[in-house]
């Protein structure tokens, strides 16, 4: 609430409007002049100031809600390990979901060794076979209700066993988002604990499949203007995809409508044909998807990567307009583009 110094404004006031004294008319001006500041002028005053430090304060909120977001997206990923996902609870039980290298769920089970049911033991051997049949190598536990017990269990059984198992705690917002959404073949807690498990191996990948707001990037986040921060939060996802670039052969569909120029429908359309004719072998295979012409593939080419394929340069950030002086280049300094598939080349 804004006190200023009332007497200050009405005598400035007064020496505004009143011109000359009148001794009939000087007190009835005054009078409405004290009157109309305190019920009109003043509390629009003071609705326009905390107006403008609300929307200060929310256009730094949302700044700062983009840091964290951007910083949550370039998390390094873990790849190479078998991932057993940990949704903890109490009353519903643990769900878990062991995911192998490249994503794909291989097993999912729910286990109950937390309050009121307390199946510790049998809990453990459940994981355990887990752990031998799969190979898991890493277990990533959710940061939600039941964290911190599932966490001591885990802790427990990874001093009974002899394989080389690792954990790690999870941030898990916007698992159960994700986890409603609708998948084929999944209940909402095999979801969750299968969301937990990919965080870990490409924390990219798997949150732009979350609205960018449900993720939890920081507080009071319903009290902003969600336009805007809808507006900078799906920013600052496209500007992370397009700086990190995008596995155009193992992208999913919400990953690749981040890309410049690609659209949910295109992005679709790019996934049904590599369902269809199998993994690309180059870029310019783009060219053949449904709805992606050469003004949009000019606009993705650079930010979709090809591994292994026709042209080593494909696997790079250099644009395909640039190919023929990236070879020159290549060529003065006495390589080959072939070498590029074989030695990573220090960027200079």
């Amino acid at each position: 609430k804004i006190e200023p110094d009332m007497q200050k404004i009405a005598s400035y006031l007064a020496r505004k409007i009143i011109t000359r004294k009148n001794p009939n008319t000087t007190k009835a001006l005054f009078a409405a002049i004290e009157d109309s500041y305190k019920r009109l002028i003043a509390p629009s005053i003071e609705r326009d100031i905390r107006n403008e430090l609300t929307e200060n304060a929310s256009t730094e909120a949302i700044k700062v809600f983009g840091k964290n977001l951007a910083q949550l997206l370039m998390q390094p990923p873990i790849a190479g390990q078998v991932v057993l996902g940990w949704d903890p609870a109490f009353r519903t039980g643990c769900k878990l979901a062991v995911v192998d290298a490249t994503g794909k769920v291989l097993d999912t089970v729910v286990i109950y060794p937390t309050a009121p049911q307390n199946k510790v033991e049998e809990a453990k051997k459940v994981v355990k076979a887990l752990i031998k049949k799969y190979g898991i190598t890493l277990i990533s536990i959710g940061n939600g209700t039941a964290s911190r017990e599932s966490e001591q269990i885990v802790v427990d059984m990874l001093k009974e066993i002899k394989e080389p198992v690792q954990y790690v705690i999870t941030n898990e917002a916007g698992a159960s988002v994700y986890s409603a959404s609708k998948l084929p073949n999944f209940d909402v807690g095999q979801r969750s604990a299968t969301s937990i498990a990919r965080r870990v191996q490409d924390p990219l990948a798997e949150l732009v499949k979350i609205e960018p707001k449900a993720i939890g990037v920081g507080q009071y986040q319903h009290d902003m203007n969600q336009k805007q921060l809808t507006e900078a939060l799906g920013g600052v996802v496209e500007a992370t995809v397009n700086k990190v670039g995008v596995d155009l052969n193992t992208a999913s569909a919400s990953l690749l409508e981040y890309v410049s120029g690609v659209s949910k429908a295109v992005a679709k359309n790019i996934v049904a044909y590599r369902e269809e004719n199998g993994t690309f072998k180059n870029r310019k295979q783009l060219l053949k998807v449904a709805k992606l012409g050469p003004k949009a593939f000019e606009q993705c080419a650079g930010f979709l990567r090809v591994s292994g394929g026709d042209e080593p340069l494909d696997a790079t950030g250099v644009h395909p307009e640039t190919y023929k002086e990236t070879g020159m280049l290549l060529k003065n300094l006495g390589y080959s583009t072939k070498e590029l598939s074989k030695h990573r080349r220090r960027e200079t």
